[in-house]
């Protein structure tokens, strides 16, 4: 809600998301409704979400179109959500085929505002971090595991996230961000900063190191390497790792955990942004402007997805 107020959205709030299985139950039946109550009032021509059962739902019972992002493929998720939407639109990474309703396109989500159309740069942000101009720090990304897809997941060790931010800040300023409560031994590297300025901040690092898949998808479009430590492999992440040499994924396993915060520590003692920037800029030759596609796409539809099924390669007028 600080960013929706910040670029000055109208929005309706319903609440938070529920952490337990059993209340996430209940708070789809609740939001449902909820979400139901709203259309009503504002009858909307069609409905846009990022695989968003509510919408999907709403949708239906409206007689309305239902377009859907999708890029995760947390199969629990698309289950309660295909059967009532229209058309989902994905990247064309390898992954999961969703069927006759997908509708694949050059691209990543980070790219509808990340894009050099998109973003904008401002080195104002290092006076602030408190970094000269050419000076090196690194991003440390903790995640709470609080999401349905993260059922299972436990992320870095107690021990192996004090190790890497204390041998990290061997090399370079270190910045911790987190989802949940940080060690005591790590408050006093805890990044304060507005939400809005964190992708300058992604910009100007020298890596990411961390938990987070779509923080990690961002460096990766900004031309900043990222260490990437999660179980959950997704195709985007895989494609910029194996294509495009930009991040590097590794498992939860004590094993894979060390060998990540020994690749943390060779990209931090290396002079290794400008090698990363140059394979940005070739992953950018092979996408498209997201932000440009998806908006005559939700503006065109239902013509624009016929013209992508008839002619998949009218996409590259986007780039």
């Amino acid at each position: 809600t600080y960013l929706l107020d910040y670029y000055g959205f109208k929005y309706v709030v319903f609440g938070s998301h529920y952490k337990k299985t059993i209340s996430k139950i209940w708070g789809l039946i609740k939001y449902d409704l909820m979400m139901l109550s709203t259309a009503i009032k504002f009858n909307p021509d069609l409905f846009v979400s990022h695989g968003s059962t509510y919408s999907a739902h709403t949708s239906f019972a409206l007689h309305k179109p239902h377009i859907s992002f999708e890029d995760t493929f947390n199969m629990e998720q698309v289950r309660l959500c295909l059967p009532f939407t229209d058309v989902v639109l994905t990247g064309d990474y390898p992954h999961k085929n969703l069927g006759r309703k997908e509708l694949q396109y050059s691209g990543y989500h980070e790219l509808a505002y990340l894009h050099p159309k998109r973003f904008h740069q401002d080195e104002s942000i290092l006076n602030q971090l408190g970094v000269e101009k050419n000076g090196k720090y690194a991003i440390v990304r903790f995640v709470a595991w609080t999401a349905t897809h993260d059922v299972g997941l436990t992320g870095l060790s107690y021990q192996n996230k004090i190790k890497l931010v204390k041998e990290l800040s061997k090399y370079l300023k270190v910045f911790v961000s987190s989802e949940g409560d940080l060690p005591y031994e790590l408050t006093k590297y805890k990044l304060s900063i507005r939400p809005e300025q964190i992708h300058q901040i992604l910009f100007y690092a020298h890596l990411l190191v961390g938990e987070s898949a779509t923080m990690a998808s961002e460096c990766a479009v900004l031309g900043t390497p990222a260490v990437y430590i999660n179980d959950s492999h997704l195709g985007y992440l895989l494609e910029q790792q194996d294509k495009y040499g930009l991040v590097f994924c590794y498992k939860d396993s004590e094993d894979q955990q060390s060998e990540a915060i020994e690749k943390a520590l060779e990209l931090a003692k290396n002079e290794t942004k400008r090698e990363f920037v140059k394979k940005r800029d070739n992953m950018l030759n092979e996408k498209i402007d997201v932000t440009a596609f998806l908006e005559w796409f939700v503006k065109n539809y239902p013509e624009s997805f016929k013209l992508m099924k008839a002619d998949p390669d009218y996409q590259k007028r986007f780039k």
